[in-house]
């Protein structure tokens, strides 16, 4: 396995720190900061992709970054609103509309995404397209792995990066061409599989060879990074921390209620999309929860339900009903602060960390005249 520091020269990083977020001006930071900046772009209409990149390319200059795509099977043919609206249950519609009144929750005014079309596997080509037409350097696939997709984006030489929350996942990415394999446990916010951190990123690691594997789930501090390298990554990934990054913007109730919760306070909810998602737990979640509620509904037909309504909590900052996709790191998150701080300050910590390894190391080292301890004291 080649060391982290070949993995920052290939890609032209200074720390082996990846980046994940919404906000495009999170990612830019990250990037800028020497790290690797993913701007997520699973949730952006088509056309307005080539825009996005630009101004994020305008934003690092020569400075490499990637985007992050979402692309589950089973989705409809087309994006057609009106047919998947129609599929609805009438008990769905009637529990949101429940939701609806119990918390006064005015009408959203601005379309959003889920406002205005439907994940499906035409709108899925039209996104890939966008992005393979721009010159992002390095594009992560996540909730599936097309190995068509895979094979064009290594064709267009930007590196494929793929994310994986099982052996299984992993096998199936290496089969498909995958260049750099993110091992992501289950302590991680958003989408996410059964399989805890510490236990998924060796296995990943063993299974990958020489392909380099980043840690992902639960990883806010530089001693996490450093134990990701000690278990054989040659990196980490991190998303919940830029929550608390100024340059994220986050609504001053979300943001008062993500620095309030701990590790304990986040959830595993399909209420969000219709797939396992971890969140920080709210109103939200509870309510999907409670005895007599429906079971959510597979994604897309979820998020078509009940995307106005939460468009509109946004929006109007219903506080009790906010919530946003957030891992067990959530407990570091204690403060606003920028990018660039944060980005510091896991350097200083990362290295601080390894210097104790490495002392440790040398004071385990060899030693005959050293007697066998067998027990702990």
């Amino acid at each position: 396995m080649s060391r982290p520091g070949a993995l920052c020269e290939r890609l032209g990083i200074a720390r082996p720190i990846f980046g994940f977020s919404h906000s495009l001006e999170v990612a830019a930071a990250i990037s800028r900061a020497g790290g690797y900046g993913v701007f997520g772009v699973a949730r952006e209409l088509p056309e307005r992709i080539p825009g996005l990149i630009a101004r994020l390319r305008e934003a690092v200059g020569t400075a490499p970054f990637g985007v992050d795509l979402m692309l589950p099977a089973g989705m409809p043919e087309t994006s057609d609103r009106d047919a998947v609206q129609a599929a609805i249950p009438a008990a769905h519609r009637a529990f949101v509309e429940g939701l609806r009144a119990r918390y006064a929750v005015p009408p959203a005014t601005h379309p959003t995404f889920f406002t205005e079309t439907v994940r499906s596997r035409e709108l899925f080509a039209r996104q890939v397209e966008a992005v393979l037409a721009s010159d992002v350097d390095g594009v992560a696939t996540a909730v599936g792995l097309p190995p068509a997709v895979v094979a064009r984006v290594r064709a267009s030489g930007k590196t494929t990066i793929a994310l994986v929350g099982s052996p299984r996942h992993a096998r199936a990415a290496l089969a498909a061409g995958a260049q750099l394999l993110v091992a992501q446990g289950c302590d991680a916010g958003g989408h996410t599989g059964p399989i805890g951190t510490f236990s998924l990123v060796p296995q990943v690691v063993e299974l990958a060879g020489e392909v380099p594997v980043l840690a992902a789930g639960g990883i806010a501090t530089g001693a996490q990074v450093a134990a990701a390298l000690a278990l054989g990554a040659q990196g980490a990934w991190l998303g919940t921390v830029w929550l608390g990054a100024t340059e994220n913007r986050t609504h001053p109730l979300l943001l008062a209620k993500l620095q309030a919760a701990g590790s304990e306070d986040t959830t595993i909810t399909r209420a969000h999309s219709g797939k396992p998602c971890r969140v920080v737990r709210s109103a939200w979640s509870d309510e999907w929860d409670a005895p007599g509620a429906p079971a959510p509904l597979p994604m897309p037909y979820q998020q078509a339900l009940t995307g106005e309504l939460l468009a509109a909590v946004e929006e109007h900052g219903v506080e009790p009903l906010l919530y946003e996709a957030a891992g067990q790191s959530v407990a570091w998150l204690t403060r606003e602060e920028p990018v660039a701080a944060i980005m510091a300050r896991l350097g200083e910590q990362t290295d601080a960390a390894l210097a104790r390894l490495a002392r440790l190391a040398a004071d385990a080292g060899p030693d005959t005249d050293r007697p066998t301890r067998t027990a702990l004291p």
